[in-house]
């Protein structure tokens, strides 16, 4: 084979890997350029202004969607928790472990965020809320998931435990967050009586960015639970090696 064929042969298998490797990964595209879109048009876009709220709704683009990403990441752990059950299979057990792990991480980001919009709407970092009492003691039950895990040490123990546990905790988040707040009076937009997300909450403008930041950054956290996946793979590897050197 001449070497301009052998050049030929060899860009051609380039082109298609290149190919395939799009293909496979689409959506983190995607997702890169829908939180692209979220930022910039989070910050630019005019806003309608809405009494009390004014500019903060932006926040609107951060704090709600961290909460949606969160709930979507512990309702992909609490599955593999109960296929693990069934199954016994490790790898069930490690994706629900750091799907919670990623939850949590954007929970607190939640928090964060609605923190600071509480501090600019209503007068306070935090009130005797029933929606922010809710979303606080689901945080203290999943850190203590984390807690759990990290107090086992034998594998297949630690994994069955935390499975119940894990499925527990999801009951209890909806309950804290989703059924609870909705029996009291709130301060929280769409709980208590108080609507959320009709006309008065969002118009067709902050749709178009709202809806694109939910979807990027639940493509974010799926994307960062695989990652963590893939590093608790290779260190569980790593400890098979040196246990049989």
């Amino acid at each position: 084979m001449s070497g301009s064929s052998y050049y030929t042969v060899v860009v051609i298998y380039e082109t298609k890997f290149n190919r395939m490797e799009i293909k496979k990964h689409w959506w983190k595209i995607v997702c890169v350029l829908l939180l692209f879109y979220t930022i910039m048009a989070g910050f630019l876009i005019e806003v309608p202004r809405m009494p009390i709220l004014n500019e903060t709704i932006r926040n609107l683009f951060f704090h709600v969607t961290m909460w949606f990403s969160m709930i979507v990441l512990l309702l992909i752990s609490v599955v593999n928790s109960i296929r693990y059950l069934s199954s016994q299979k490790q790898s069930h057990d490690i994706t629900a472990s750091e799907a919670v792990n990623t939850g949590v991480f954007f929970g607190i980001l939640g928090l964060l965020t609605g923190s600071v919009w509480a501090r600019y709407t209503w007068g306070a970092w935090w009130t005797n809320d029933a929606q922010l009492n809710g979303a606080a003691v689901t945080m203290l039950a999943y850190l203590a998931y984390i807690v759990l895990r990290n107090s086992i040490e034998e594998e297949q123990k630690k994994a069955r435990i935390s499975a119940v546990y894990n499925i527990f905790a999801f009951v209890m988040m909806l309950v804290f967050i989703g059924v609870l707040p909705r029996m009291t009076d709130s301060l929280h937009p769409g709980k208590g009586g108080n609507p959320g997300f009709n006309t008065y909450d969002m118009d067709s403008q902050l749709r178009m960015v709202f809806y694109p930041a939910l979807i990027g950054f639940i493509l974010l956290g799926i994307w960062i639970m695989q990652l963590k996946i893939r590093l608790k793979k290779i260190e569980n590897l790593k400890q098979n090696e040196a246990i049989h050197c």
